[in-house]
């Protein structure tokens, strides 16, 4: 009698090990073997980690095994399982792969397709295109789209962390709640003796050293020395946290009327103002998404502020990119004067610090939350929706948003809520943060999401002009190395144009992405059908990328650049100055966060900035969603590459006070998941 061998992988997370019945059947193109118990008498089988071999005899062929069908039953208790993936050994010595990554849950049965990847339209009989038919049904009933807020990209539709699908919660020893770490992180930087005191102001401003003992950073501290320097505020349009910003300067607005006269004194060309323009030297950082915000109320014994400043910069004669004037309002006028470095010490350095208050309410809400968070969970919620788990550019893209739709989740009921944390610290908490996203939302077009694009919009491109911009230089090498990968693995599946315009399951994804996922809104501008192979090349850079790189970019520098307060206000506690000579220490100190919400803004900004234990980085695929061999020489491929772009930021980086590795490839997790 012909017998196959089976061989079992449980998963190594916590708890994925399980005592219940687990029963399979082998499913051929002639027939199916018959429903076998996997069982050793005396052996205690599916352990957490343990890979466990089993012999299923037949009576006759069977056929090609096509699928396996895993049933789990209850013993005793429900006992979740956690299964890898099954091999099958044929009487003719043949070995094939079933990869499963996923969690039983309950009495459930799971039919595994072989591990080759498929295009809908490589499936042939009715069977196997029956099934990719009932996963896709069962995962579109699982995953259903729900909007948060009016005017936010879609999400998935659960209010609670523990109505997710079992399959994208966390692994236990990987969980994220965010009060405990919020928590946890306030009592590491021995902040929690402050926190008694809320609404108390500092003394001065060295009193804001007195919760930075725990600093061991070297970023942080030089922050803390030279926060008041005019050098280490431009620096961070280019490197820090927010380094998407910045543009080119093509015109002076009308309602920034800085003149020559006013910024003469520090221009150091010989050249007008205009002619500084005209020769690509003037940059710009508006944020005037913050006019109309609302500040946050929700304390009633303290007023918090909000401003929509206005910085001209100045690339000068070393490179270096230098504050030219300061507005801190969108509408000009003797109650909205323009700040200059010829002004008062205190006047100029409280004019920045507003600028660098707005800054990281834009960097939170939009660069951050917005622009990775959320659309990350968009592409995440549509690809479950409408790629079975055979299709490649479902194994492509599945590592890259690991956990993001739970992390999003935990957000949404503990951080961004009514009541949530966020409220507790920022400025733009109460719901300012909600309206500041639906009006981003206007400017957030498909085209923003490609790197190239959105720093060529910028006009922030020349290598000349801003030799510095290691956020543009390194960010180039990482979406270029991705593309090349994405590139190779779309070229291996799909033959032409014509394969990518008849794939019914990649349309569907594009399309849910745009009509539900982005809500269909006129100004997306996102594709709802791609015609070519580089269309779709494009595309799965941009979901990728966002979800790992950018990310990155924007979210493990929060401590080096958060942590001194007075370089990233959360909130501001005086209004913003109305006219010049008024500006003191006293009147910064007031203005700045009082103890406590500097102590929940600093716990926050650690919290967020921790990678987690057993990170996965850009290129580390442990998960083998794909078996085929040119598959697995083009992860090789890429992973060469991005060691080679790591060994250059390394090199780059060495002796500089200010490292940029952000965007070092072993330093990018896989997917937003923190």
């Amino acid at each position: 009698m012909p017998s196959y061998t089976v061989t079992v992988s449980t998963g190594s997370q916590w708890f994925a090990g399980t005592d219940d019945y687990i029963y399979i059947t082998l499913v051929g193109t002639e027939r199916c073997s018959d429903r076998t118990l996997l069982d050793k008498p005396l052996y205690n089988d599916f352990e957490r980690g343990a890979v466990d071999s089993y012999g299923v005899s037949v009576g006759e062929d069977l056929g090609v095994v096509e699928m396996v069908r895993i049933e789990k039953k209850k013993y005793w208790v429900q006992d979740d399982w956690y299964c890898r993936y099954i091999t099958v050994k044929t009487p003719a010595g043949d070995y094939l792969e079933f990869p499963c990554f996923r969690w039983l849950v309950g009495d459930k049965e799971v039919q595994l397709r072989d591990g080759r990847a498929r295009l809908p339209q490589d499936d042939k009989t009715m069977q196997t295109r029956q099934h990719r038919y009932k996963e896709l049904e069962w995962r579109r009933k699982e995953y259903r789209w729900s909007e948060w807020q009016p005017g936010f990209p879609m999400n998935i539709d659960a209010k609670r962390y523990s109505e997710l699908p079992r399959d994208i919660q966390f692994d236990s020893e990987k969980g994220m709640d965010f009060i405990l770490n919020y928590t946890k992180a306030i009592e590491n930087l021995c902040v929690n003796q402050f926190m008694h005191m809320f609404q108390s102001s500092w003394g001065d401003l060295d009193d804001f050293e007195r919760i930075f003992v725990r600093i061991k950073n070297t970023i942080s501290e030089y922050v803390m020395k030279h926060w008041k320097e005019d050098f280490i505020f431009g620096y961070q349009f280019l490197n820090g946290v927010n380094p998407v910003i910045i543009r080119k300067c093509l015109e002076l607005p009308e309602k920034f009327p800085v003149t020559h006269h006013m910024v003469a004194p520090c221009l150091e060309r010989d050249l007008t103002l205009e002619e500084e323009i005209q020769a690509g030297n003037i940059y710009i950082a508006d944020y005037e998404a913050l006019e109309g915000i609302s500040p946050n109320r929700t304390d009633p014994c303290t007023l918090q502020y909000l401003a929509a400043p206005i910085c001209l910069l100045y690339r000068n004669a070393v490179n270096k990119i230098m504050p030219l004037a300061i507005q801190l309002g969108q509408t000009p006028g003797d109650d909205c004067p323009i700040y200059l470095p010829s002004d008062a010490k205190y006047d100029w350095l409280l004019a920045k610090i507003w600028v660098r208050s707005a800054d990281f309410h834009i960097h939170q809400t939009v660069t951050h939350l917005l622009r990775t968070h959320l659309m990350s969970e968009v592409f995440g919620v549509a690809m479950y929706r409408q790629l079975p788990a055979v299709h490649p550019v479902y194994k492509l893209l599945i590592p890259h948003v690991r956990f993001t739709i739970a992390i999003n989740t935990k957000a949404r009921e503990q951080l961004i809520c009514e009541c949530g944390i966020f409220d507790k610290a920022n400025g733009t908490g109460g719901g300012g943060h909600v309206q500041l996203i639906q009006k981003a939302m206007k400017t957030l077009t498909f085209r923003s999401m490609c790197f190239p694009d959105a720093i060529r919009a910028r006009g922030v491109d020349s290598t000349e002009e801003l030799p510095t911009y290691f956020y543009r230089d390194d960010g180039y090498k990482v979406w270029d190395a991705i593309k090349s990968f994405v590139s190779a693995v779309v070229n291996i599946y799909y033959s032409s144009d014509e394969t990518v315009e008849a794939d019914e399951e990649i349309q569907a994804f594009v399309k849910d992405v745009c009509s539900f996922g982005m809500q269909d809104f006129d100004y997306c501008e996102f594709p709802k059908s791609l015609k070519s192979r580089e269309e779709l090349v494009e595309y799965l850079t941009v979901a990728i990328f966002t979800g790992s790189a950018q990310h990155a970019a924007v979210n493990s520098g929060q401590y080096d650049w958060c942590s001194w307060i007075p370089n990233a206000p959360s909130t501001m506690r005086r209004p913003p100055p109305t006219q010049k000579g008024v500006a003191d220490v006293q009147l910064i100190v007031d203005s700045l966060p009082d103890r406590g919400r500097s102590c929940w803004h600093l716990g926050a900004v650690w919290a967020l900035s921790q990678y987690q234990d057993n990170e996965l980085y850009l290129g580390m695929y442990p998960d083998e969603h794909f078996i085929e061999k040119p598959v697995k020489q083009a992860m090789e491929s890429f992973r060469r590459e991005l060691a080679d772009i790591g060994s250059a930021i390394t090199k780059r980086n060495e002796g500089k006070r200010l490292p940029f590795y952000y965007l070092s490839p072993d330093k990018i997790p896989n997917s937003v998941a923190l």
